[in-house]
């Protein structure tokens, strides 16, 4: 999976992960917890959390950084045995970097605890929080996670479960958000009635239940796949077995954020009854039917490109191969104090192999363009590595609208796309041609058109969008009081 830069706008940010689990007996879980955000980190690497419950005391360890950062084996072992568990891996969709935004929340109310973790984002956040915060809400982060964390409180302390206070709190949220929540004696999974976000189940040999944003994490601790969590359903892990609650399915069409598809996801996760890997390979052959050129090498940006590259390889006849070595040490942690640093990461992180490329007509498959600079560094490489044309290929349509459902662009000013037409972004990166997937054909990815929203390539939305639109918009009000 590629690393999001900011300082360079090479792509779009990650979603967050979460994981979690239910026993039927109290035993030490955090290292199954840990192993499982391990195999997410791909979603989020600013800060990391778990959360171990026992007869409903709450041990919590969250941390800025990379899984292996926040925790060791002896701050797992701080944690202690429970009987749930809950772990998340952030990137920051809406709140700044800080530790204080990690994840999962922890809430008291009077009727007990409530540790909650949160992939996605609400579109109403900013009305909902203005909302509690008349009726005197106090607000410790800057996430919209914890408007869902109050806006869940207010209703359980009205109704009698977790199950129904979520429930309730459904009627009044409007976005993407799959979440695990810890009380007590249960977890409790969740997923919007759209279904933007992915989250699935599945059992441990022991009949511990488990959950988690990709079924890669559940390969990560030996868990069998059960099912993926419908759109709107509500299911609850207990020592009464498993109970769902389908009120909230089918109230609205379908809409999983096909980019999951596309860049978000690992390779060899199935998402939805789709395989990951697939659908990029699908992208790769119908961009070689969309966009046919004569080449003598076809290779991909590592690492969500590879797969498509694989595709249009098949799909053209030409020939595959590994164009770029990537460097596996370099994190987001990397220092980038200047500009000149900021090349020179470039070439630390990817690096063309001259013997693939050099004297050769290539065709350079990527997930995405968003700003473009990084890009050109990119293909300016290959230039430079003695390629003699490039013809790049991208496996999504143009972004030309912001994502308010978790997405990490909250600007159509910082696209490309809206600036410039399909030639002259070829001009600005340095290719001799360039071809994007078509809409039509994006909707395909996994053989048919299950209900994607596509609102980032088309600026057609599924749900009424915010007015306040700044990823940091709560950083502010935290600041003046």
């Amino acid at each position: 999976m590629n690393t999001p830069d900011s300082g360079s706008g090479r792509h779009i940010g990650e979603e967050c992960g979460l994981f979690g689990i239910c026993s039927r007996e109290c035993r030490e879980l955090a290292p199954l917890v840990y192993y499982g955000l391990y195999a997410l980190q791909h979603r989020g690497q600013e800060s990391a959390g778990i959360v171990v419950s026992r007869d409903g005391i709450f041990q919590s360890h969250r941390g800025a950084g990379l899984v292996n950062d926040v925790f060791d084996r002896g701050g797992l072992e701080l944690l202690g045995p429970g009987s749930i568990a809950v772990g998340h891996v952030r990137y920051a969709t809406t709140g700044a970097d800080v530790r204080l935004n990690a994840q999962p929340l922890l809430i008291n109310h009077y009727k007990g605890r409530m540790a909650l973790a949160h992939n996605g984002n609400l579109a109403n956040s900013a009305v909902l929080r203005s909302a509690l915060e008349e009726k005197g809400s106090l607000f410790h982060t800057s996430t919209d996670s914890e408007v869902i964390a109050y806006e869940i409180v207010q209703d359980r302390l009205q109704t009698d479960s977790i199950e129904a206070a979520v429930s309730a709190a459904m009627e009044r949220m409007v976005g993407a958000y799959s979440l695990l929540i810890a009380t007590p004696g249960k977890l409790t999974a969740v997923r919007d009635p759209f279904g933007f976000r992915p989250l699935c189940m599945g059992r441990l040999r022991d009949g511990s239940v488990v959950f988690a944003s990709e079924s890669c994490a559940l390969d990560a601790v030996g868990a069998v796949f059960v099912r993926d969590v419908e759109p709107g359903e509500i299911v609850t892990a207990g020592p009464e077995g498993i109970a769902s609650d389908r009120s909230h399915c089918g109230k609205v069409p379908k809409r999983f954020c096909v980019f999951e598809y596309i860049y978000f996801a690992r390779p060899d996760s199935v998402i939805d009854g789709a395989s990951v890997c697939l659908a990029r390979q699908q992208a790769g052959a119908f961009l070689a039917e969309e966009h046919p050129v004569e080449a003598d090498v076809v290779i991909g940006v590592p690492d969500s490109g590879l797969d498509a590259a694989i595709g249009y390889a098949k799909a053209s006849g030409i020939p595959y191969a590994i164009g770029f070595t990537k460097n596996k040490y370099i994190g987001r942690t990397f220092i980038e104090p200047s500009q000149q640093d900021r090349e020179a990461d470039v070439r630390i992180k990817l690096n063309p192999i001259r013997s693939v490329v050099e004297g050769k007509r290539v065709v350079l498959i990527d997930d995405s363009i968003v700003r473009g600079t990084t890009c050109r560094r990119t293909i300016r490489m290959l230039r430079e590595a003695g390629a003699l044309t490039i013809h790049m290929r991208v496996s999504a349509p143009p972004f030309i609208a912001p994502c308010w459902y978790g997405t990490d662009i909250d600007s159509s000013d910082v696209l490309i796309a809206n600036r410039h037409s399909t030639e002259e972004i070829a001009g600005i990166i340095g290719v001799d041609s360039l071809g994007y997937l078509s809409l039509e054909h994006v909707r395909l990815l996994t053989g048919r058109d299950t209900g994607f929203c596509t609102s980032c390539f088309s600026g057609k939305y599924p749900t009424e969008v915010p007015s306040e639109t700044a990823k940091n918009r709560f950083e502010q009000r935290i600041r003046e009081t």
